[in-house]
Protein backbone atom coordinates (compact mmCIF):
# COMPACT_ATOMS: atom_id res chain seq x y z
CA UNK A 1 0.00 0.00 0.00
CA UNK A 2 1.37 3.23 -0.70
CA UNK A 3 2.10 5.65 1.76
CA UNK A 4 1.65 9.43 2.71
CA UNK A 5 1.43 11.71 -0.58
CA UNK A 6 1.70 15.22 -1.16
CA UNK A 7 -1.49 17.48 -1.85
CA UNK A 8 0.24 19.58 -3.56
CA UNK A 9 1.66 19.06 -7.10
CA UNK A 10 5.11 20.64 -8.51
CA UNK A 11 4.68 23.20 -11.13
CA UNK A 12 5.03 20.69 -14.58
CA UNK A 13 2.25 19.21 -12.90
CA UNK A 14 -0.36 21.91 -12.40
CA UNK A 15 0.33 23.26 -15.34
CA UNK A 16 -0.62 19.95 -17.66
CA UNK A 17 -3.98 19.42 -18.93
CA UNK A 18 -6.11 17.43 -16.88
CA UNK A 19 -8.36 14.73 -18.09
CA UNK A 20 -11.99 15.86 -19.94
CA UNK A 21 -15.48 13.62 -18.12
CA UNK A 22 -16.57 12.09 -21.29
CA UNK A 23 -19.76 10.33 -19.84
CA UNK A 24 -21.61 9.13 -16.22
CA UNK A 25 -23.66 6.03 -16.09
CA UNK A 26 -25.60 4.18 -13.43
CA UNK A 27 -25.39 0.07 -12.98
CA UNK A 28 -27.59 -1.54 -11.23
CA UNK A 29 -27.65 -5.37 -10.72
CA UNK A 30 -28.16 -7.46 -13.40
CA UNK A 31 -31.55 -8.82 -11.39
CA UNK A 32 -33.54 -7.48 -8.53
CA UNK A 33 -32.79 -8.11 -5.50
CA UNK A 34 -35.34 -10.17 -3.10
CA UNK A 35 -35.52 -10.01 -0.23
CA UNK A 36 -33.18 -6.88 0.29
CA UNK A 37 -30.33 -7.28 2.10
CA UNK A 38 -29.63 -5.38 5.08
CA UNK A 39 -26.03 -4.32 7.26
CA UNK A 40 -27.06 -2.90 10.48
CA UNK A 41 -24.24 0.29 11.09
CA UNK A 42 -24.00 0.49 15.20
CA UNK A 43 -21.89 3.47 16.28
CA UNK A 44 -20.79 4.52 19.45
CA UNK A 45 -21.96 7.40 20.03
CA UNK A 46 -23.70 10.01 18.11
CA UNK A 47 -20.29 12.36 17.58
CA UNK A 48 -19.30 9.29 15.70
CA UNK A 49 -20.86 10.54 12.54
CA UNK A 50 -19.56 14.28 12.97
CA UNK A 51 -16.35 12.90 13.16
CA UNK A 52 -15.77 11.55 9.58
CA UNK A 53 -16.72 8.14 9.87
CA UNK A 54 -18.70 8.24 6.47
CA UNK A 55 -16.07 9.52 4.88
CA UNK A 56 -13.52 7.13 5.03
CA UNK A 57 -13.36 5.14 1.63
CA UNK A 58 -10.59 2.89 0.04
CA UNK A 59 -9.16 3.95 -3.12
CA UNK A 60 -7.63 1.29 -6.38
CA UNK A 61 -6.14 2.45 -9.53
CA UNK A 62 -5.78 -0.42 -11.70
CA UNK A 63 -3.17 0.09 -15.23
CA UNK A 64 -3.29 -1.43 -18.15
CA UNK A 65 -1.61 -1.22 -21.27
CA UNK A 66 -3.62 -1.62 -24.63
CA UNK A 67 -2.14 -2.62 -28.27
CA UNK A 68 -5.91 -2.27 -30.27
CA UNK A 69 -9.38 -0.96 -30.51
CA UNK A 70 -10.92 -4.47 -29.09
CA UNK A 71 -7.97 -3.38 -26.02
CA UNK A 72 -9.50 0.14 -25.41
CA UNK A 73 -10.20 1.25 -22.15
CA UNK A 74 -13.40 2.75 -23.82
CA UNK A 75 -14.78 -0.81 -25.05
CA UNK A 76 -13.78 -2.49 -21.84
CA UNK A 77 -15.97 0.07 -20.50
CA UNK A 78 -18.70 -0.19 -22.48
CA UNK A 79 -18.81 -4.06 -21.35
CA UNK A 80 -18.50 -2.64 -17.68
CA UNK A 81 -21.97 -1.99 -17.92
CA UNK A 82 -22.93 -5.66 -18.42
CA UNK A 83 -20.16 -7.90 -16.32
CA UNK A 84 -20.56 -5.43 -13.04
CA UNK A 85 -24.37 -5.56 -13.34
CA UNK A 86 -24.24 -9.29 -13.00
CA UNK A 87 -21.05 -9.19 -10.37
CA UNK A 88 -23.04 -6.67 -7.99
CA UNK A 89 -26.39 -9.62 -8.16
CA UNK A 90 -23.83 -11.60 -6.23
CA UNK A 91 -22.80 -8.70 -4.01
CA UNK A 92 -26.08 -6.43 -3.99
CA UNK A 93 -24.83 -4.56 -0.96
CA UNK A 94 -22.18 -2.72 -2.75
CA UNK A 95 -25.42 -1.27 -5.00
CA UNK A 96 -26.93 -0.43 -2.23
CA UNK A 97 -27.34 3.08 0.27
CA UNK A 98 -27.22 3.68 3.65
CA UNK A 99 -30.17 5.17 6.06
CA UNK A 100 -31.22 5.92 9.20
CA UNK A 101 -32.32 3.17 11.11
CA UNK A 102 -36.33 2.71 11.52
CA UNK A 103 -36.31 2.71 14.98
CA UNK A 104 -34.90 6.35 14.98
CA UNK A 105 -31.88 5.71 17.35
CA UNK A 106 -29.18 8.46 16.18
CA UNK A 107 -26.52 5.88 16.88
CA UNK A 108 -28.35 3.25 14.13
CA UNK A 109 -27.85 3.19 10.84
CA UNK A 110 -28.08 0.22 7.88
CA UNK A 111 -26.82 -0.69 3.98
CA UNK A 112 -29.85 -1.55 1.78
CA UNK A 113 -29.64 -3.16 -0.94
CA UNK A 114 -32.21 -0.72 -2.64
CA UNK A 115 -30.49 -1.86 -6.11
CA UNK A 116 -29.37 1.99 -6.30
CA UNK A 117 -26.84 1.23 -8.38
CA UNK A 118 -23.40 2.14 -8.72
CA UNK A 119 -21.70 5.06 -10.75
CA UNK A 120 -18.99 4.80 -13.58
CA UNK A 121 -17.56 7.16 -14.96
CA UNK A 122 -15.66 7.74 -18.84
CA UNK A 123 -13.02 10.24 -19.75
CA UNK A 124 -9.92 11.42 -21.52
CA UNK A 125 -6.60 12.17 -21.18
CA UNK A 126 -5.37 13.52 -23.85
CA UNK A 127 -2.57 14.97 -22.86
CA UNK A 128 -0.53 12.10 -21.63
CA UNK A 129 0.78 8.19 -22.15
CA UNK A 130 0.46 6.03 -19.53
CA UNK A 131 4.14 5.33 -19.34
CA UNK A 132 5.03 9.16 -18.47
CA UNK A 133 2.13 9.12 -15.77
CA UNK A 134 3.52 5.94 -14.51
CA UNK A 135 7.06 7.41 -14.14
CA UNK A 136 5.55 11.69 -12.53
CA UNK A 137 7.29 12.35 -9.60
CA UNK A 138 3.55 13.73 -8.37
CA UNK A 139 1.78 10.64 -9.93
CA UNK A 140 0.04 10.28 -6.44
CA UNK A 141 -0.64 13.16 -6.18
CA UNK A 142 -2.33 13.09 -9.23
CA UNK A 143 -3.72 9.89 -9.30
CA UNK A 144 -5.57 10.74 -6.25
CA UNK A 145 -6.66 13.75 -7.48
CA UNK A 146 -7.83 12.74 -11.44
CA UNK A 147 -8.48 9.03 -11.55
CA UNK A 148 -10.63 8.40 -8.87
CA UNK A 149 -14.07 9.84 -7.75
CA UNK A 150 -15.19 10.40 -4.24
CA UNK A 151 -18.39 12.23 -3.07
CA UNK A 152 -18.43 12.76 0.41
CA UNK A 153 -22.43 10.73 1.73
CA UNK A 154 -24.30 13.77 2.76
CA UNK A 155 -25.56 12.98 6.42
CA UNK A 156 -29.02 14.89 5.79
CA UNK A 157 -29.53 12.51 2.86
CA UNK A 158 -27.94 9.00 2.82
CA UNK A 159 -30.56 7.29 1.35
CA UNK A 160 -29.31 9.15 -2.04
CA UNK A 161 -25.57 8.98 -1.87
CA UNK A 162 -23.55 5.81 -3.55
CA UNK A 163 -21.04 3.97 -2.00
CA UNK A 164 -19.42 2.73 -4.57
CA UNK A 165 -17.62 4.60 -7.57
CA UNK A 166 -16.01 2.79 -10.78
CA UNK A 167 -13.76 5.74 -12.48
CA UNK A 168 -12.79 4.52 -15.82
CA UNK A 169 -10.31 7.00 -16.92
CA UNK A 170 -8.79 6.11 -20.49
CA UNK A 171 -5.70 6.82 -21.95
CA UNK A 172 -6.53 7.29 -25.73
CA UNK A 173 -2.99 7.97 -26.65
CA UNK A 174 -0.63 6.30 -29.41
CA UNK A 175 0.54 4.24 -26.93
CA UNK A 176 -2.66 3.23 -25.32
CA UNK A 177 -3.58 2.02 -22.24
CA UNK A 178 -6.47 3.34 -19.79
CA UNK A 179 -6.84 2.91 -15.59
CA UNK A 180 -9.38 2.44 -13.63
CA UNK A 181 -10.10 3.76 -10.23
CA UNK A 182 -12.22 2.68 -7.41
CA UNK A 183 -14.09 3.69 -4.70
CA UNK A 184 -15.73 2.00 -1.95
CA UNK A 185 -16.73 3.03 1.30
CA UNK A 186 -15.24 1.51 4.57
CA UNK A 187 -18.97 0.33 5.68
CA UNK A 188 -18.98 -1.37 2.51
CA UNK A 189 -16.16 -3.31 2.60
CA UNK A 190 -12.33 -3.68 4.02
CA UNK A 191 -9.59 -3.95 1.58
CA UNK A 192 -9.57 -7.55 1.54
CA UNK A 193 -13.05 -7.68 0.53
CA UNK A 194 -13.30 -5.25 -2.21
CA UNK A 195 -10.07 -7.43 -3.38
CA UNK A 196 -12.20 -10.66 -3.49
CA UNK A 197 -15.42 -8.62 -5.26
CA UNK A 198 -12.48 -7.18 -8.13
CA UNK A 199 -11.11 -10.84 -8.67
CA UNK A 200 -15.34 -12.23 -9.18
CA UNK A 201 -15.72 -9.41 -11.22
CA UNK A 202 -13.25 -10.28 -13.83
CA UNK A 203 -14.13 -13.85 -13.86
CA UNK A 204 -17.69 -12.45 -15.08
CA UNK A 205 -16.33 -10.00 -17.06
CA UNK A 206 -14.04 -12.76 -19.50
CA UNK A 207 -16.86 -15.55 -19.24
CA UNK A 208 -19.21 -12.55 -20.68
CA UNK A 209 -16.42 -11.85 -23.44
CA UNK A 210 -15.89 -15.32 -24.29
CA UNK A 211 -19.70 -15.85 -24.70
CA UNK A 212 -20.00 -12.66 -27.48
CA UNK A 213 -18.88 -11.81 -30.70
CA UNK A 214 -15.19 -9.83 -30.10
CA UNK A 215 -15.65 -8.15 -33.22
CA UNK A 216 -18.56 -5.96 -32.10
CA UNK A 217 -18.56 -3.54 -30.37
CA UNK A 218 -20.32 -3.30 -26.62
CA UNK A 219 -23.70 -1.59 -26.68
CA UNK A 220 -23.31 1.31 -24.35
CA UNK A 221 -19.57 1.94 -26.47
CA UNK A 222 -19.59 5.89 -25.56
CA UNK A 223 -17.78 7.16 -28.85
CA UNK A 224 -20.96 6.32 -30.74
CA UNK A 225 -23.44 7.42 -27.93
CA UNK A 226 -21.66 10.69 -27.41
CA UNK A 227 -22.98 13.89 -29.23
CA UNK A 228 -20.09 15.91 -30.27
CA UNK A 229 -19.17 18.54 -28.51
CA UNK A 230 -21.73 17.53 -25.56
CA UNK A 231 -19.03 17.25 -22.40
CA UNK A 232 -20.96 16.08 -19.58
CA UNK A 233 -20.02 18.47 -16.11
CA UNK A 234 -18.63 15.87 -13.44
CA UNK A 235 -17.23 18.11 -10.92
CA UNK A 236 -14.00 16.38 -9.47
CA UNK A 237 -14.26 15.95 -5.90
CA UNK A 238 -10.90 14.83 -3.85
CA UNK A 239 -10.71 16.07 0.11
CA UNK A 240 -7.91 15.31 0.68
CA UNK A 241 -4.82 13.62 -1.35
CA UNK A 242 -2.49 12.83 1.84
CA UNK A 243 -2.46 8.96 2.39
CA UNK A 244 -2.12 7.03 5.77
CA UNK A 245 0.02 4.62 5.92
CA UNK A 246 -1.27 0.90 6.77
CA UNK A 247 -0.55 -2.45 7.98
CA UNK A 248 -2.73 -5.87 6.88
CA UNK A 249 -2.74 -8.61 9.42
CA UNK A 250 -4.13 -11.99 9.62
CA UNK A 251 -4.58 -13.61 13.00
CA UNK A 252 -5.06 -17.45 12.08
CA UNK A 253 -7.37 -19.52 13.48
CA UNK A 254 -8.97 -19.75 17.14
CA UNK A 255 -10.21 -17.06 17.43
CA UNK A 256 -14.34 -15.95 18.13
CA UNK A 257 -15.21 -12.42 17.65
CA UNK A 258 -16.43 -10.81 20.99
CA UNK A 259 -15.46 -7.28 21.99
CA UNK A 260 -12.96 -7.46 24.39
CA UNK A 261 -10.65 -10.13 22.21
CA UNK A 262 -11.15 -7.83 19.02
CA UNK A 263 -10.50 -4.74 21.07
CA UNK A 264 -7.23 -7.11 22.30
CA UNK A 265 -6.31 -7.84 19.03
CA UNK A 266 -6.01 -4.30 18.00
CA UNK A 267 -4.05 -3.20 20.23
CA UNK A 268 -1.68 -5.89 19.55
CA UNK A 269 -2.18 -5.27 15.67
CA UNK A 270 -1.25 -1.12 16.74
CA UNK A 271 1.73 -1.87 18.53
CA UNK A 272 2.96 -4.39 15.78
CA UNK A 273 2.04 -1.77 12.85
CA UNK A 274 3.72 1.32 14.98
CA UNK A 275 7.15 -1.29 14.93
CA UNK A 276 6.78 -1.93 11.83
CA UNK A 277 6.47 1.21 10.51
CA UNK A 278 8.13 3.23 12.20
CA UNK A 279 5.56 5.65 13.65
CA UNK A 280 2.77 6.36 16.58
CA UNK A 281 -0.66 5.91 16.62
CA UNK A 282 -2.85 8.89 17.14
CA UNK A 283 -4.11 8.65 21.00
CA UNK A 284 -7.66 7.67 19.45
CA UNK A 285 -8.64 5.21 16.63
CA UNK A 286 -11.92 4.23 15.41
CA UNK A 287 -12.46 0.45 15.49
CA UNK A 288 -14.49 -0.71 12.62
CA UNK A 289 -15.85 -4.06 13.75
CA UNK A 290 -17.61 -6.73 10.97
CA UNK A 291 -19.42 -9.34 12.77
CA UNK A 292 -18.57 -12.98 11.14
CA UNK A 293 -21.87 -13.23 9.41
CA UNK A 294 -21.62 -9.72 7.83
CA UNK A 295 -24.74 -7.88 8.94
CA UNK A 296 -23.55 -5.96 11.62
CA UNK A 297 -20.79 -3.75 11.56
CA UNK A 298 -19.49 -1.93 14.88
CA UNK A 299 -17.80 1.81 14.89
CA UNK A 300 -16.71 2.69 18.37
CA UNK A 301 -14.13 5.26 19.41
CA UNK A 302 -10.80 3.76 20.87
CA UNK A 303 -7.94 4.92 23.04
CA UNK A 304 -4.88 3.25 23.39
CA UNK A 305 -4.17 4.49 26.85
CA UNK A 306 -7.83 2.73 28.05
CA UNK A 307 -6.87 -0.43 26.73
CA UNK A 308 -5.18 -2.77 28.48
CA UNK A 309 -3.39 -5.42 26.10
CA UNK A 310 -3.76 -9.00 27.07
CA UNK A 311 -1.38 -10.80 24.99
CA UNK A 312 -2.66 -14.45 26.26
CA UNK A 313 -6.24 -13.71 24.99
CA UNK A 314 -4.79 -13.53 21.44
CA UNK A 315 -3.96 -16.68 20.25
CA UNK A 316 -3.09 -17.91 16.82
CA UNK A 317 -0.05 -16.73 14.62
CA UNK A 318 -0.36 -13.14 13.66
CA UNK A 319 1.22 -12.85 10.13
CA UNK A 320 1.41 -9.48 7.85
CA UNK A 321 -0.30 -9.68 4.99
CA UNK A 322 1.11 -7.69 1.57
CA UNK A 323 -1.41 -6.53 -0.74
CA UNK A 324 0.67 -8.14 -3.79
CA UNK A 325 -1.01 -11.45 -1.66
CA UNK A 326 -4.45 -10.77 -2.24
CA UNK A 327 -4.37 -11.40 -5.73
CA UNK A 328 -4.90 -8.17 -7.90
CA UNK A 329 -2.26 -7.73 -9.30
CA UNK A 330 -2.27 -11.00 -11.21
CA UNK A 331 -5.37 -12.01 -10.87
CA UNK A 332 -7.62 -8.55 -12.10
CA UNK A 333 -7.35 -8.80 -15.81
CA UNK A 334 -10.48 -7.31 -17.74
CA UNK A 335 -9.24 -8.57 -21.40
CA UNK A 336 -7.88 -11.48 -22.17
CA UNK A 337 -6.04 -12.63 -18.83
CA UNK A 338 -4.24 -8.87 -19.13
CA UNK A 339 -3.07 -8.65 -15.71
CA UNK A 340 -2.28 -4.43 -14.68
CA UNK A 341 1.21 -3.07 -15.24
CA UNK A 342 0.32 -1.36 -11.69
CA UNK A 343 -1.86 -1.17 -8.80
CA UNK A 344 -1.99 1.48 -6.30
CA UNK A 345 -3.96 1.02 -3.70
CA UNK A 346 -4.60 3.21 -0.08
CA UNK A 347 -7.37 4.21 2.39
CA UNK A 348 -8.23 7.96 2.52
CA UNK A 349 -9.73 8.73 6.10
CA UNK A 350 -11.48 11.90 5.23
CA UNK A 351 -9.88 15.44 5.63
CA UNK A 352 -8.59 17.50 8.32
CA UNK A 353 -9.58 13.98 10.48
CA UNK A 354 -5.98 13.25 12.33
CA UNK A 355 -7.79 9.90 14.10
CA UNK A 356 -6.45 6.69 13.07
CA UNK A 357 -8.83 3.35 12.27
CA UNK A 358 -8.58 -0.25 12.56
CA UNK A 359 -11.15 -2.50 10.60
CA UNK A 360 -11.36 -6.23 11.72
CA UNK A 361 -13.28 -8.93 9.88
CA UNK A 362 -12.98 -12.61 9.91
CA UNK A 363 -11.09 -14.65 7.90
CA UNK A 364 -11.85 -18.73 7.70
CA UNK A 365 -10.19 -21.53 5.54
CA UNK A 366 -12.31 -24.05 4.05
CA UNK A 367 -10.80 -26.68 5.92
CA UNK A 368 -11.80 -24.72 9.12
CA UNK A 369 -14.70 -26.60 11.64
CA UNK A 370 -17.36 -24.41 12.23
CA UNK A 371 -16.44 -21.24 15.14
CA UNK A 372 -12.73 -21.99 14.65
CA UNK A 373 -11.55 -18.90 12.10
CA UNK A 374 -8.96 -16.18 12.53
CA UNK A 375 -9.33 -12.77 11.45
CA UNK A 376 -7.70 -9.82 9.48
CA UNK A 377 -6.57 -6.46 11.12
CA UNK A 378 -6.55 -3.77 8.85
CA UNK A 379 -4.60 -0.97 10.97
CA UNK A 380 -4.24 3.03 9.30
CA UNK A 381 -2.12 5.61 10.87
CA UNK A 382 -2.81 9.47 9.39
CA UNK A 383 0.82 10.19 8.97
CA UNK A 384 2.81 12.33 6.54
CA UNK A 385 5.88 10.48 6.32
CA UNK A 386 7.76 8.82 3.81
CA UNK A 387 5.81 6.46 2.16
CA UNK A 388 5.83 2.75 2.97
CA UNK A 389 4.61 -0.45 0.58
CA UNK A 390 2.79 -3.20 1.69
Amino acid sequence: MSGAGSSTFTAAASSMTMPKPEGIHTVIPHKVTHPRLTRKISVSDSDAVGSGIFRRRLHTVLYYKSAARDDSGWVVAGWFMESLGRALAEQPLLAGRLRRAENGDEKEFEIVSNDGGVRIMEAAWSSMTLSRFLELKDREALEADQLVFWKDIDEENLQFCPLFYVQGWVTNFESGGYAVGISCSLLLADPLGVASFLKRWTTIHNTILAENDMSKLPLFYIINLRRFGDTPSIPMISSNTTRPRAKIFNIAKNMNSNDKICSAAASVCVKEAELRLGTKMASKYWLFLKEPSGDHLKVEACWKEEIEIVQSSVSGVIRELNWDELGVSTEVAFFKGKSPVHVSFWINIGSAINDGLVMISPSSDDDDDEGCSGMNVIVVIATEEVEEKI
